[in-house]
């Protein structure tokens, strides 16, 4: 217990209540699915937390097909992301974590560290629905430590580009395709400029990484980490070059101001036909579709390349855990084996969920909302980048967005910033 009152008092330290990637974006007031009788829970069932209510419906009906075949029921509770870490800082430090959960690599190494999660590992190696082989290595290795494994990969997704095709026509502006530059999206965004009737040609708010400029500093060249993650590369000559080029050619002249972007993300602007431009990850589908502007206005294209034709996406995947200490493990691991199976995840993939983290089961997915060009972002899979991580990330990301801010507005230069990240992150990686 003295370990989850250590992970409790850090987590309460280091919450924020900004969208993160990986499906936050989409988040809404908590619902919860039928429960049932089988087994201890919430109405007698198996407690299941999530943050995304759009995704709400259809892991219903893959809870419900898993009730079917082994009698356990389910109880799928939707917790907005600003409160799920809350809910679970609580469950930690009190011993009364939902059954299963998501987990998301901003949060998993402390959880990990400490007990918290329930250790798959003997399990997954009798199993015959999961092969850890079968999925992304690289989402595998963010729920293990030491060589034990903590969750079963959920899902991966990957970053495009989004665009306002009315305003693109209204402009007598070709649509982006896999021939942009990232120069060519800065420059046709200057071109659909227009502050004084409060039209901007790009958004992408200092918080933003993931969906914002990891994916150019990769692209670039640059990176967040070096390669063993023992010290911050946010100082590297690339680095910063690539976020000086994101300063001087998009948000000095194509972005809103920071007051503005703090207000209204740039899924609401592209909403309401203010916005030409963003980069958006494949969570936010579902919130696009259910837009009657962006359905009928908007579509989405690969991100745009380096000059020498790198064309990087940042990824990320969530995974299923349950609790170590919680009361019905072995038939929270039943769901969580089920949750991993090619089966469950074709279905995910197919009813448009999410992309689905078990390899070769996602081109269904691209049916979810065929207005759209999905395949944009499967297409980006030829390159992906891991989104950057360490122990103590949780940390260092929240300080690297909140001092983003003050390049964007011009009160230090992205260089100092850049520098700034880097010596605060190599502070944190040494602590850990």
């Amino acid at each position: 217990m003295k370990k989850k009152r250590v992970l409790a008092l850090t987590l309460a330290g280091a919450m924020c209540l900004s969208l993160a990637a990986c499906g936050g974006g989409s988040s809404s007031d908590g619902e919860s699915g039928d429960g049932g009788s089988e087994t201890g829970g919430s109405g007698g069932a198996l407690s299941v937390a999530i943050w995304d209510n759009a995704q709400l419906a259809g892991l219903k009906q893959i809870t419900d097909d898993f009730t079917s075949e082994t009698g356990i029921a389910v109880d799928l509770q939707v917790v907005p992301w600003d409160q799920y870490w809350t809910l679970l800082e609580a469950g930690a430090s009190g011993g009364d974590l939902p059954d299963v959960f998501w987990m998301h690599s901003n949060y998993s190494q402390k959880f990990m560290s400490n007990d918290i999660l329930l250790d798959l590992t003997d399990r997954i190696a009798q199993s015959d629905k999961i092969d850890l082989a079968n999925y992304y290595e690289d989402i595998t290795g963010l729920y293990q430590l030491d060589g034990k494994t903590y969750a079963i990969p959920k899902d991966y997704d990957t970053i495009c580009l989004w665009y306002n095709k009315a305003i693109f026509d209204e402009a007598g502006v070709a649509y982006p395709d896999d021939t942009w530059t990232w120069q060519t999206m800065a420059d046709t965004a200057e071109k659909l400029t227009d502050k004084e009737t409060g039209v901007y040609g790009f958004s992408s708010p200092p918080s933003f990484n993931q969906d914002g400029y990891y994916n150019l500093i990769y692209s670039m060249g640059g990176s967040v980490l070096n390669n063993d993650k023992s010290a911050s590369a946010w100082d590297s000559p690339e680095t910063i070059a690539a976020m000086q080029w994101w300063y001087d050619d998009l948000v000095t002249k194509s972005m809103p101001a920071v007051e503005v972007m703090a207000e209204t993300t740039p899924d609401v602007l592209l909403g309401s036909g203010k916005l030409a431009m963003a980069l958006e990850g494949s969570w936010m589908v579902s919130a696009f579709q259910s837009n009657e502007y962006t359905d009928e206005n908007c579509d989405v294209a690969v991100l745009p390349k380096a000059e020498d034709g790198t064309r990087k996406t940042i990824y990320n995947g969530l995974g299923w855990a349950a609790a170590a200490d919680g009361d019905h493990t072995e038939e929270a691991w039943k769901l969580l084996e089920y949750f991993g199976s090619k089966e469950a995840q074709e279905k995910q993939a197919e009813l448009g969920v999410t992309m689905s983290a078990y390899m070769g089961t996602s081109d269904t997915w691209v049916n979810c909302a065929p207005e759209f060009n999905l395949q944009a972002y499967l297409d980006m899979t030829a390159d992906m980048q891991i989104r950057p991580y360490t122990k103590n990330t949780k940390l260092w990301e929240d300080y690297s967005q909140t001092t983003m801010v003050k390049a964007y507005t011009g009160d230090m230069t992205m260089e100092e910033v850049c520098k700034d990240i880097a010596n605060y992150m190599n502070q944190q990686i040494a602590e850990e």
